[in-house]
């Protein structure tokens, strides 16, 4: 295992960091260079444990290797929708399609909520303009649907509770923030949502969207266009 830090060279690189002998000052390069090593170490912790579930562990396996109770794991590591940044600011119909995304998941035997379950979610409001910008490119909730299953088939084993998101599913929820804001608007749609696919071309929902024919070029004037009309 490649070692990490030793307490003598962070005290050593804090203080250096701080370019200052003064303790006050120190103290505050310490509690932010701290702060932001503990917020890593969780991120990293938390993208092994998105793997695992991705790989059927159940949160008592993950438990058990953590040294933690489930209840405590799963509160730890388990991502909902509700906890994403600025959700507040989701339209009604986004919420209604962002919750259906975990029964999507779950009917399709999947314990994580990917950006396809996203994406499939869409059709559950038809007139979000997420849903509209689709039907006007002749994307079908069946064609989704079949690509999606070609990509990810379903799995074996019934789902129990709510799956957490994946980390991919998450950036995407994530990155709609920053396309509202791009866009000039105070509210998260699912026409953001819809543009934040883009922004990881390895996602799922990326993959298919692209698969049949709508590029991201195609998306961000489709919607600019629902936007305006």
């Amino acid at each position: 295992m490649t070692p990490g830090p030793n307490l003598q060279e962070l005290v050593d690189t804090i203080r250096q960091d701080a370019g200052s002998d003064d303790e006050l000052a120190q103290l505050a390069t310490a509690a932010t260079e701290i702060s932001e090593l503990t917020a890593t170490g969780d991120a990293a912790l938390g993208y092994f444990v998105d793997r695992a579930r991705a790989a059927g562990k159940s949160w008592v396996e993950i438990s058990a290797v953590l040294g933690v109770s489930k209840q405590a794991a799963h509160k730890r590591f388990a991502v909902s929708w509700a906890s994403q940044p600025a959700f507040d600011r989701y339209t009604e119909r986004t919420r209604r399609a962002v919750e259906a995304a975990s029964g999507i998941a779950v009917a399709a035997n999947h314990n994580y909520i990917g950006t396809e379950h996203l994406l499939l979610a869409f059709f559950t409001e038809p007139e979000c303009i997420g849903a509209k910008v689709l039907a006007a490119a002749d994307i079908t909730e069946e064609a989704v649907g079949t690509a999606v299953t070609a990509l990810i088939p379903p799995g074996a084993n019934q789902v129990q509770g709510e799956p957490p998101m994946t980390p991919r599913a998450s950036h995407v929820l994530q990155g709609a923030v920053a396309e509202a804001l791009e866009l000039g608007h105070n509210y998260i749609g699912t026409e953001h949502i819809l543009l934040s696919f883009y922004r990881d071309s390895g996602g799922v929902a990326a993959k298919v969207l692209r698969e049949l024919g709508l590029s991201d070029e195609a998306a961000r004037a489709a919607v600019i266009e629902a936007l305006t009309t």
